[in-house]
């Protein structure tokens, strides 16, 4: 099973220069590229792959552009394989340019035959690659298996090292708890609630972070575009914005690992967070806003890649459903109203006067969608019996404590 394995590398200055200019030989076929592309789109032609590559190699030679063979060949090839499979992805015309001042630096070396891998000692381990000579790297976990390639990326004033690996591994045909079944409500409040009322929640910024990053960005509008100043209040941005990043990461990780672990089939709803977070009208600006931060800062789509991740080692099944309404249906009788749910954590049902907690009650919903939910005397779907719970059981609202298992900062 391919996996990936990201390290910090620690470079010579000679080494972090070289990688930069790889980088920027990389953006200026990228962009080259794409522009050829449009081009021909226009004229209603098409061009691929392979005659580009014939052009690279002849455009190498010319005195003007000499100084794109600084580069390892194979990776300025692997851009214009990259290029090829977005704009047959996602059209030609969708492709978005390399723009120096919004583009993480990056290049692949997809060719494991050139590079080599050692362990120094339990904490550092090097990598061979072409052009830049052996390359030191924090080793924090062991590689695992063969590498198939090797992509060097910077961010937040470091350069890193993805490994591609095959680990091995092999998908289990039956998941250790086969009778086991959870659905997940994402939402603002909690990241994640369970049909089983667990819930998944922690802040990914300390306070005096929020505080420092809004400080940082009032500087930043205040400096003149180009300005040494205004790179360096970018640094510190991109520095902490990291930061919180890996936190949510980590975040997603250890909750997608807990869930899929005992669970054999994860439902979720479908939901479509690009289009959810997209720029507000002219109208309710301010809260539009708001609302995307919010969700963009608890990582829903985040969590749905790291479970799908996860399921390939558990065997689980990742099951997504239609998400209308699921907020304000009654788990227990199934009546319909938008004033069932009283606020952001209270769900009371107008018609039976069942309680619980809003975010609850809709993970339950989105298991009963999938056909997996138990009925008062039935059986689940799965094939595990359950007796009927007690009628008042479904009367006393839950009252959510601490997260489980996450740490808050």
């Amino acid at each position: 099973m391919l996996t990936g394995r990201r390290y910090r590398l620690k470079l010579t200055p000679e080494q972090a220069e070289a990688c930069g200019e790889f980088a920027s030989a990389c953006r200026f076929v990228w962009n080259c590229a794409l522009e050829q592309r449009r081009e021909y789109r226009r004229r209603g032609d098409w061009v691929n792959y392979a005659p580009q590559a014939r052009e690279l190699a002849e455009a190498k030679r010319e005195p003007v552009l000499e100084w794109l063979r600084v580069a390892p060949s194979h990776i300025l090839q692997q851009t214009l394989r990259d290029l090829d499979k977005a704009c047959r992805d996602h059209g030609t015309f969708k492709v978005r340019w390399k723009a120096k001042h919004r583009w993480s630096p990056s290049f692949r070396f997809p060719d494991p035959k050139q590079m080599d891998v050692e362990r120094i000692n339990r904490k550092w381990g090097r990598v061979k690659l072409p052009k830049l000579g052996w390359v030191t790297y924090r080793s924090t976990r062991r590689l695992g298996g063969a590498v198939k390639s090797a992509t060097v990326s910077f961010k937040a004033g470091s350069w890193w090292v993805s490994f591609l690996v095959d680990d091995g591994e092999t998908t289990p045909e039956w998941h250790a708890n086969p009778a086991a079944a959870v659905g997940i409500d994402r939402g603002v409040a909690y990241a994640a609630v369970t049909s089983d009322e667990q819930f998944y929640d922690r802040a990914f910024a300390s306070p005096g972070e929020v505080k420092r990053y809004r400080r940082l960005q009032r500087a930043l509008s205040r400096q003149k575009k180009g300005s040494a100043s205004r790179g360096r209040t970018l640094a510190r941005l991109r520095r902490l914005a990291c930061r919180i990043s890996d936190r949510r990461g980590d975040f997603t990780a250890q909750t997608a690992h807990r869930i899929a672990t005992g669970n054999a089939v994860v439902v979720l709803e479908d939901l479509k967070t690009k289009n959810m977070t997209a720029r507000a009208g002219e109208r309710s600006v301010a809260a539009k806003s708001g609302l995307n931060r919010a969700i963009l800062d608890k990582g829903w789509h985040r969590l749905e890649l790291a479970l799908a991740s996860k399921a390939r080692y558990t065997g689980t099944e990742l099951v997504k459903i239609h998400p209308a309404y699921t907020s304000q249906t009654c788990n227990a009788c199934g009546h319909l109203s938008a004033e069932n749910r009283e606020s952001q954590s209270i769900f009371r049902c107008k018609d039976c006067g069942h309680r619980a907690n809003a975010d609850a009650n809709a993970a339950k919903n989105i298991l009963k969608a999938a056909g997996l939910a138990v009925s008062a005397c039935g059986d689940l779907d799965i094939g595990r019996s359950v007796k009927q719970e007690p009628v008042a059981s479904a009367r006393i609202p839950h009252q959510p404590g601490p997260p489980v298992g996450i740490p808050r900062l």
